[in-house]
């Protein structure tokens, strides 16, 4: 992928600082009587088609969707979203690796859709935490990733403390799975 070269001051990136009696859980397992929705989430209202002006893209499998970030860092900029609501990427476990996988393929497959045809040229990934303006999954889809504004190549930087590519994540989600 096409980006800057970089080596991270340390495998794993900072931990959010504690939110001392907050009483606030992430991910799906704050709403286990749900569906996994969250009604204040404004990711969960669009998965629902509640949010007019966010038009959603055609997307198969049916569990996610995918739309244009608000603020694009590049010409193509989509977000996809689990329509269930799950904590942000660090919440993630071994079991969640088939989800990451299949929010990639719908990255590039809304892609080749808009008529990306390099591949090679993409930034995917995911903000980690405490850097994530909203607390449920979201996979980034820049391209071309040539073309990221200043601004850009800052938020969606490889080996940062705030960003980690969709890689990098899989990557993690397999080591979990081999030491457990």
């Amino acid at each position: 992928m096409a980006g800057e070269q970089g080596t991270p001051m340390s495998d794993e990136p900072p931990s959010p600082p504690a939110k001392i009696g907050s009483g606030v859980e992430e991910g799906a397992a704050a709403y286990p009587a749900g569906d996994g929705y969250d009604p204040k989430c404004v990711f969960c209202r669009i998965a629902r088609q509640e949010e007019p002006g966010t038009q959603l893209l055609p997307c198969e499998p049916e569990d996610l969707v995918c739309f244009q970030d608000i603020r694009p860092g590049a010409p193509h900029h989509y977000l996809v979203v689990p329509k269930k609501h799950i904590g942000n990427c660090k919440t993630l476990k071994k079991e969640d690796l088939p989800l990451v996988e299949k929010m990639i393929t719908v990255g590039k497959t809304v892609l080749q859709q808009k008529n990306v045809t390099d591949l090679s040229d993409v930034r995917m990934g995911f903000h980690w935490p405490p850097f994530c303006s909203i607390a449920h999954l979201h996979l980034h889809v820049l391209a071309p990733a040539s073309q990221l504004g200043f601004l850009s190549r800052l938020v969606y930087r490889l080996n940062s403390y705030w960003f980690i590519t969709a890689d990098q994540l899989i990557a993690r989600l397999q080591a979990r799975s081999a030491t457990s």
